[in-house]
């Protein structure tokens, strides 16, 4: 039972713990009442506690596969445009008009911090287990602090200034411990973490087997590499040279982890393949799914299909599926292979439209209940490969970012950069080496969830305006173009967080 607990996650976020002091007789325990600290007692309690760190990753209102409303529904890439939705809370997102009051953006907010406050239960009771293998320790620790910056890293990235919280608190510590963050300190935290499972952790270089899913070396590099990346664009200029130095080391120690010599090597198909998921050497960090099971399996080839197609899953779909933005369509170049995997047209009559068919699971054992294996890929080798592109670029080394960016481009099978640069069509779109990044990163990752945080980190919050302000609104449907402004950089925080403490609490600007 109390192994149960554990698992189940460190259910509440915040734990009221017990004050040591004298009893006697009149004194007495709840026998119902279990402390959570108690529940640590051996190695494996601390593992069914970090499995529930784990867990908590699955939630519809999390980082997986059904997050794509606070990160592409944000972006240029992806809309909600069917007339149920167009009015609701939702709608909001990609027609940015989103309020404090929204519901599913105080869904993700709480849901975020969940997973931080597993992370902080583990690494605030780890130390009161005996472990008889030091590096089992070590490890546990290292996944814990992984799982806690790549949290803390979406927060900061959608909301800015943060609260920050890296220890259990009891029920009395709350509110003194309620108040937002300056982001630079928040990067500080998740910097220091990362390094810790860098530095100091015998994990494997990439995981395989039953670890699939787990904390990797590679996974760490290449989180603190992008973290680094980041903030080079997002904080303090003066720090700018040295925050690049150090995306571009993690992210050459994750590129040389890799077990291919050239991304050709494995075709694009691949990497979405749900029977090629627990071997393809591009993947270096997933959730995973598991195919035909009711509370495990995947839902997103079955929720992006379009009514009258069969193309994602053997499940009947009713509606228009997962709209795709004619901006996105627009930007595929001419032989680009990427495009007839990840999208296609559906011509039933109420929809007649793109939906997205880049994760797809229509065998007999997902059934027409749309039951998916599909694994939720957070981290992989083409991401990195561009993100070395791109720091290269900014240190001036065009030459060795161009070689990285035509990795990419060789596996799509289109020309190399210098070849397309001759063509008016693509270097009309694309002028700078910048921008030709930014365009491969959006065809390549194109509903993985990367689109918002690249653009905001491409771009400043001014640029950004301009950017989305040069677009078409025919392109966008019914989400407004118009209503885009400097607001838009973050969220708003939560209505609920913010009337807790409006001082500490503080809005962000133009909520």
């Amino acid at each position: 039972m109390k192994k149960k607990l554990i698992a189940i996650g460190c259910i509440a976020v915040f734990i009221a713990l017990s004050p040591s002091c004298k009893k006697d007789f009149l004194e007495q325990s709840d026998p119902n009442a279990i402390s959570l600290d108690a529940n640590f007692k051996s190695p494996n309690d601390v593992l069914l506690a970090v499995n529930g760190i784990y867990q908590s990753l699955r939630s519809g209102n999390n980082i997986g596969e059904t997050s794509g409303l606070w990160t592409d529904e944000r972006s240029d890439d992806t809309g909600t445009n069917d007339n149920q939705s167009n009015a609701g809370e939702p709608f909001q997102f990609n027609n940015f008009s989103i309020l404090p009051s929204n519901t599913y953006l105080k869904s993700h907010w709480v849901s975020l911090y969940g997973t931080i406050t597993r992370a902080n239960v583990v690494l605030s009771n780890i130390d009161k287990v005996t472990f008889p293998d030091a590096n089992l320790k070590l490890q546990y620790s290292a996944e814990a602090k992984f799982l806690r910056a790549l949290t803390y890293f979406h927060l900061v990235r959608l909301w800015g200034d943060v609260p920050l919280v890296t220890r259990q608190l009891s029920s009395t510590e709350v509110a003194a411990n309620t108040f937002r963050e300056k982001q630079e300190t928040v990067y500080a935290q998740i910097v220091a973490d990362l390094k810790d499972v860098v530095n100091n952790n015998p994990l494997p270089n990439l995981q395989t087997g039953a670890g699939i899913g787990r904390v990797s070396k590679a996974a760490a590099n290449a989180l603190l590499g992008q973290v680094y990346l980041t903030m080079a664009s997002n904080l303090d200029q003066a720090n700018r040279a040295a925050n690049l130095g150090n995306a571009k080391t993690y992210l050459m120690n994750a590129y040389n982890m890799r077990t291919f010599a050239a991304l050709s090597e494995i075709p694009y198909t691949d990497v979405f393949d749900v029977n090629k998921k627990s071997t393809c050497p591009e993947l270096i960090f997933q959730i995973v799914n598991k195919q035909g099971d009711v509370n495990y399996s995947s839902v997103i080839a079955a929720n992006n299909q379009a009514k009258g197609e069969t193309i994602n899953s053997q499940k009947a779909a009713s509606g228009v599926g997962a709209n795709v933005t004619h901006d996105l369509i627009n930007e595929y170049e001419v032989g680009d292979s990427r495009m007839a995997y990840s999208v296609k047209f559906a011509n039933d009559p109420i929809v007649k439209d793109w939906f997205i068919t880049k994760f797809r699971d229509n065998s007999a054992a997902a059934s027409n209940l749309g039951y998916g294996g599909n694994d939720w890929n957070l981290i992989r080798f083409a991401d990195v490969i561009l993100m070395l592109a791109e720091v290269n670029m900014y240190l001036g080394d065009n030459v060795t970012a161009i070689q990285f960016l035509d990795q990419v481009r060789a596996r799509a099978g289109v020309s190399t950069y210098a070849v397309a640069m001759t063509d008016p069509a693509y270097s009309s779109k694309f002028p700078t080496l910048k921008l030709a990044i930014l365009h491969e990163r959006r065809v390549e990752l194109a509903f993985e969830h990367h689109r918002w945080f690249d653009l905001t980190r491409f771009f400043t919050t001014p640029e950004l305006v301009t950017y989305f302000k040069g677009k078409t609104q025919a392109d966008f449907g019914a989400a407004q173009l118009s209503n885009f402004s400097t607001k838009d950089r973050y969220y708003p925080i939560p209505f609920d967080e913010n009337k807790l403490d409006p001082v500490k609490m503080y809005q962000n600007p133009g909520y």
